[in-house]
């Protein structure tokens, strides 16, 4: 009898099916996440039962107004001094322009904002507001 051991092959760990499932989660991932305006400023909207129920696009301007009379627009803080020639630069591309004050903030500054947003050429403005 001949008992010489068979010749084994090396084991190997396939790894390309395992690549594949991964990148296949990482697209379905990023496929279904839901892309949300980063806010610069921590704005509680105010409440409002008759307000529309469509969301503002991603593409849309957003001014933010916080509590203590800070602003930012898209993301970034803008001084007082500095808030004209934005809106100026904002009012060139034409999209709209949606402001996010805080339920909290003194009516004046949110009709501050306002004014100078028209007096700049914004014609689409809208407010955002959160339903109850």
């Amino acid at each position: 009898m001949n008992f010489r051991p068979r010749p084994r092959e090396p084991l190997e760990l396939n790894l390309i099916p395992l690549i594949d499932v991964v990148f296949m989660l990482l697209i379905f991932f990023m496929l279904t996440t839901t892309f949300i305006h980063d806010r610069a400023l921590d704005v509680d909207l105010p409440v409002s039962e008759s307000g529309s129920a469509e969301l503002a696009e991603l593409r849309n301007h957003v001014i933010e107004l916080d509590q203590r009379g800070q602003i930012a627009i898209d993301g970034q803080r803008v001084t007082e001094q500095e808030l004209a020639a934005v809106l100026a630069e904002i009012a060139e591309d034409g999209r709209p322009v949606v402001l996010w004050a805080d339920a909290l903030v003194v009516n004046q500054r949110v009709v501050t904002v306002l004014d100078l947003a028209r007096r700049a050429g914004i014609n689409k403005l809208g407010m955002g507001t959160t339903p109850p």
